[in-house]
């Protein structure tokens, strides 16, 4: 069939595609930036276009001729227009696909009702309603926690277990869940393509435990071999509370805890099980929580975690390109430009620099990095903590620590993009090439600032930046002279550093 995929560069949707791929379906991703997806192993596979499911016209050209549409996509932030937003993207989706002749919509919503769900549940539930109520036939399939490497609800379980031996909890670690494996959400997805056109409905799915969130921090101890965990439920820590508390002691922030943590206050168990009359259990049966945990904990010590939640845009977070100095029209850029000389090839230095952040750090005064990505935390922000989805390789879209990776071009350049919280639109670019035998680095900071405190933030972090940022490039190359003398290829490295540091022109 020919098949649109929505949110296709989400924890789900870049899943989804490669399974929809292997069963012979062609595959069409819209996405408000195609190019975040160049770096997927699948993107040779399917056509990209450009559409944003709020704008009518471009969503429709990308609904064109297809026979089945995901719809993947969700306001996750915490801004309080975030249902109105959700409520008109689906029904302009819904109208679009009607117009295209869509004879299949398919919606991951969330498991839960009742009056005291969380606003985030509310709002899910009304997209699948809309959608249903839509002329293109549609399935609503409704999950609850889901279980995967790089899940955000796996994420936030892992750490709380992890780094707590011992904690006070709200009551929510009573409420009863019904956990489902990542396997099992895109088995059920996948085979929503061919249900018969003429079915629709909303279908609860989940694994086949029932487990209160306490048994499950128990039993993921169990599985990674912790000692049982002292869990002690107190009834006065609110959700805001206990969001800021997940965002400080795990990667997931408070932005998108929240609507986790509110969603755990609602027992969220599948009422029926419909969906088995039209997607059959596999012989061996669903995979239980204690087999998807193993199974997520094997992908990460694999390094072989496909996507993650950080893989979506983190939300309010602006996502403007790099503005070029040909191309930029209006306001001011701070600009910081150091270059660092070495011998080591330049293939080695390379490696160092797309091996950058994570838990290789940032090769400048650690505490300094740490300091920041706390700070970030306690106002709100991503902080340090996402890491990176893999440990030596970076693709477009990439979540690296509090930047998403904008531009990668193997061997020569790599763009950041700043996703803390800032008073601005900052990058990072690190490129490397080749010069009269030597290896020239190029780092360069720049900084567009918003307003009046764009500019005095700018203005009062400049002294720290030749701590921060100056020592970074010849820290980079020095690891990579290290590697170059143990591979036999450079016994010789010399560093020389210049700095520049300036603020562009207004450009009419």
């Amino acid at each position: 069939m020919r098949v649109l995929v929505t949110g296709a560069s989400g924890y789900i949707g870049g899943r989804l595609v490669p399974e929809l791929l292997a069963a012979g379906h062609t595959v069409r991703c819209a996405a408000r930036r195609p190019e975040n997806l160049r770096g997927q192993p699948w993107a040779g596979d399917v056509e990209t276009v450009k559409a944003d499911v709020l704008e009518s016209a471009a969503i429709g050209a990308a609904l064109d001729g297809m026979d089945v549409a995901y719809y993947l996509v969700h306001a996750m932030g915490s801004g309080r227009d975030f249902e109105e937003r959700d409520r008109e993207a689906a029904w302009t989706f819904a109208a679009a696909a009607a117009r295209a002749g869509v004879t299949r919509i398919v919606y991951l919503g969330g498991l839960g009702a009742g009056r005291e769900v969380s606003p985030h549940l509310r709002s899910r539930n009304e997209v699948g309603e809309i959608l249903l109520a839509g002329e293109s036939p549609a399935i609503v399939l409704r999950a609850a926690t889901i279980i995967g490497s790089g899940s955000a609800s796996f994420e936030m379980l892992r750490y709380l277990t992890e780094r707590l031996p011992a904690m006070v909890t709200p009551r929510w670690v009573h409420t009863r869940i019904q956990p489902i494996a990542v396997r099992d959400v895109l088995r059920y997805l996948t085979a929503c393509a061919n249900i018969p056109g003429i079915v629709r409905g909303s279908f609860d799915i989940g694994g086949p435990d029932v487990l209160t969130y306490e048994e499950m921090m128990q039993r993921y101890a169990a599985i990674a071999g912790l000692p049982k965990r002292l869990i002690i439920p107190v009834p006065v820590l609110s959700p805001s509370l206990s969001s800021h508390w997940v965002g400080l002691v795990t990667p997931v922030p408070r932005a998108i805890a929240r609507p986790l943590v509110e969603g755990l206050r609602t027992e969220v168990v599948c009422r029926d099980h419909a969906i088995r009359a039209l997607v059959p259990d596999p012989p061996e049966g669903l995979i239980g929580f204690d087999e998807s945990v193993e199974l997520a904990l094997r992908r990460i010590r694999e390094a072989s975690v496909a996507t993650r939640w950080s893989s979506a845009s983190i939300p309010g977070r602006p996502s403007d390109p790099l503005p070029s100095d040909p191309d930029w029209a209006g306001g001011s850029l701070y600009v910081e430009e150091r270059v660092a000389v070495t011998e080591a090839p330049a293939a080695v230095v390379w490696t160092v620099i797309e091996g950058i952040g994570g838990d290789n750090g940032w090769y400048s005064l650690p505490v300094a990095w740490r300091l920041r990505g706390f700070l970030d935390r306690l106002v709100g922000g991503v902080g340090l903590r996402r890491g990176r989805r893999d440990p030596e390789r970076l693709r477009v879209g990439d979540a690296l620590d509090f930047w998403r990776v904008e531009e990668v071009v193997p061997g020569s350049l790599l763009r950041l993009r700043a996703e803390m919280m800032l008073p601005g639109l900052a990058w990072l670019e690190l490129s490397v090439h080749e010069a009269h035998g030597r290896t020239l680095l190029r780092q360069r900071a720049v900084f567009h600032p918003r307003g009046l405190l764009g500019h005095l933030y700018w203005k009062a972090l400049t002294p720290f930046h030749g701590i921060i940022f100056g020592r970074m490039p010849q820290n980079i190359v020095k690891a990579a002279a290290r590697q170059a003398v143990r591979a036999g290829s450079s016994p010789r490295v010399r560093t020389r550093m210049t700095t520049g540091d300036r603020k562009s022109k207004s450009r009419a």
